[in-house]
Formats: structure tokens, C-alpha cells, sequence
């Protein structure tokens, strides 16, 4: 699997199929991959198959049919441009717009900088905390376990328990081929970054940016400069990853009217589970040249509950109830502790 992604991995979340909790299916003539996680009817498919240009076409097309062979219909979870093309007047087909993904040119940085004095100010205030970011071995970075108490104090954190499926936090025992770059601070780590690559375009994907508790404002931005850098001469571009419900590269006109409800209410209430507005006002404040739509493709003529409750499935490690009420009980647990700090 991983020479194929190496070799022919175009999708920017190809890389990812590399990380734990999927599984695999196989073209017969074994040219070709794809990573899915079994909910109930649906294979949730990460991305899209993996398979050189010549034969990718063949290669959709087997995937599809082998999962309706065993019963099952595909979900396309984090499609972009070629695939939603290839289905777009599909009959059949179903398709929403999950948000849109940033994509930069690295080489830009430096003038990005001179642009912008307030992302200036935040990289000198991090910088004059003591702040410096040096890029580690797979190897090295794996072995540390001091980073992964910066990653339990991030995930502590966050408004939602971990997600797995295509956003599982667990990559540190996983780098070869992907880079990582560490903020350090008083001689220790506060922070991390992973960029994983997509080879088939000589792109790069900034997987996970991680700040532990010691990490002062300007951190984020400190590690994304350093990595924009040093993957400046081997990548054309680089991108962030999905802001989801991003309406950056369109909207949600040809949704239904109660999914356009949800969304509505997601980007406005959701914050104490996840901070929508937020990741995207980061991202857009790093100037990126583009944004690019990300997509769901499912086969079905509509975009159901039930295909959405597969999807969360995925996300939830195939038990989207309880993981529901672990978000509940954690965003109670968060609000508590703001009140008492108050």
C-alpha cells in the first residue's frame, strides 16, 4: 500500500491511508488501493483510490462494482476535483460540498510576510517567548515521548474526544516519509507539525498542527512558516486540509433544505464542539492562492440521514451514539470549568 501511495497517490488525503483504523481493498490486478471504513450498508472510502493516471478510471470503476457485488454502496468522503468531475453527471449519484481545503504556494511565504504586519507580530510574539522550530527525523520525533504529552495536552483541549477515520490524531508512530517540524521552548517541545506528501502532484498536506499548554500565541503560525520553507523546493503546492463548512469555493444551494438548516446551525452554535469559523479564519489569514471545494459522493440519489450517520460511524470509530453522548458529556465538562474560572 505504501508504494502505491508513493507512486501514484494524487488525493491530498492520500497519504493518510497509511494511518490506523481503515481497511484495505485491492484491485484485482493489485496496481491499485483504496481505504474505506464498514458502516452498516456504506463503504465510507477515504478520499479516493489510489492507481496510476492511466488506470484510475478502470480502478473506480472495479471498486464500485466489488462493493455492490457484497452488498454495499460507496461513500466518497473528502473527494476533490477529478473524482467529483468523474461523477458529477452521474446518474445515481449523490453528491455535498463538505467545505474547501486552502492551497498555497510556499515559495510565496516570504512576501505573505511582508504583506501581512499582523502575522508579523504574531511569529515575533512567539519568537521573542523563546520559541524556536527545528525540523526532526521521523525516527527521532517517534521516539519522543515528550511530544506525545504535547499531543495529550492538545486533545485535552479540543471540544470534541478524538476523531479517527481520515482526522485520527495518532500519527506519531507512523512518519516514515512524511516530515515533522518541532516548536521547542526552554529546551522542550510545545508544539508539533506533520506534512505528509502527494506525490503524484509534488504537493504536500500539513496533516496536524499541534500546541501543548506551554505553547505561547504564534506557535501555529511559527510551525506552518517553517514547513512552508523547507517544502518550498520540493513542493508546488501546499495545502492545509479541509475547513469544514468552509462556503469559501460555494455553497450549499443544491443541499437540502434541512441539511442547509444544519449547517447553518453548526457554523453558528457548534463552537464548544468544534471551532468551525475559527480553523477557517486561521487558514484564511495565511493568504493562500486558491481555495478548492472537498466533496462527499455517494452512491444514492440523495444525501440521506443514513448516509450521514454512516459517515459519523467512520469518524466515530463504528459507534456514532456513544461517541455522541462522550461530546455531550465533554462539552458539559468544558462549559463547567469556564463558569468555575470565571
Amino acid at each position: 500500500m505504501r508504494r502505491l501511495v508513493l507512486a501514484h497517490g494524487w488525493n491530498t488525503t492520500c497519504f493518510q491511508l497509511l494511518n490506523p483504523g481503515l481497511e484495505y481493498w485491492f484491485s484485482v490486478a493489485r496496481d491499485a488501493v483504496a481505504g474505506y471504513v464498514e458502516h452498516g450498508r456504506w463503504w465510507v472510502v477515504a478520499g479516493a483510490p489510489v492507481a496510476a493516471g492511466e488506470r484510475w478510471l478502470d480502478v473506480v470503476a472495479e471498486l464500485e462494482a466489488t462493493a455492490r457485488e457484497r452488498g454495499k454502496r460507496i461513500a466518497y468522503f473528502a473527494a476533490e476535483e477529478r473524482l467529483e468531475e468523474l461523477h458529477a453527471t452521474a446518474d445515481g449519484w449523490a453528491r455535498l460540498r463538505l467545505g474547501a481545503q486552502p492551497i498555497f504556494d510556499p515559495r510565496a511565504w516570504a512576501a505573505t510576510l511582508r504583506n501581512r504586519p499582523s502575522l508579523r507580530a504574531q511569529l515575533a510574539r512567539a519568537r521573542n517567548k523563546g520559541v524556536l522550530v527545528r525540523e526532526r527525523s521521523p525516527a527521532e520525533a517517534a521516539g519522543d515521548p515528550r511530544l506525545a504529552r504535547v499531543l495529550a495536552e492538545w486533545l485535552a483541549r479540543r471540544g470534541l474526544p478524538p476523531l479517527l477515520f481520515l482526522t485520527t490524531p495518532w500519527t506519531l508512530g507512523r512518519l516514515a516519509d512524511r516530515r515533522v517540524f518541532v516548536a521547542e521552548r526552554d529546551g522542550g517541545p510545545v508544539g508539533f507539525l506533520v506534512a505528509s506528501p502527494v506525490p503524484a502532484r509534488r504537493w504536500a498536506l500539513v496533516e496536524q498542527i499541534v500546541r501543548g499548554a506551554a505553547a505561547p500565541n504564534g506557535t501555529a503560525e511559527l510551525l506552518v512558516g517553517a514547513a512552508f520553507d523547507a517544502l518550498a523546493g520540493e513542493c508546488e503546492r501546499v495545502t492545509l486540509g479541509l475547513a469544514p463548512l468552509s462556503d469559501r469555493a460555494g455553497g450549499w444551494d443544491d443541499a437540502p433544505g434541512w441539511l442547509r438548516l444544519l449547517v447553518g446551525w453548526a457554523r453558528l452554535h457548534g463552537r464548544r464542539f468544534y471551532n468551525f469559523r475559527g480553523l477557517e479564519s486561521f487558514k484564511t489569514k495565511l493568504e493562500p492562492v486558491g481555495w478548492e471545494p472537498v466533496w462527499l459522493l455517494a452512491d444514492g440519489r440523495t444525501v440521506g440521514p443514513g448516509l450521514l450517520w454512516a459517515v459519523l460511524g467512520a469518524f466515530a470509530g463504528g459507534r456514532p451514539a456513544r461517541f455522541g453522548a462522550r461530546a455531550l458529556a465533554r462539552a458539559a465538562g468544558h462549559e463547567l470549568a469556564r463558569l468555575r474560572r470565571r
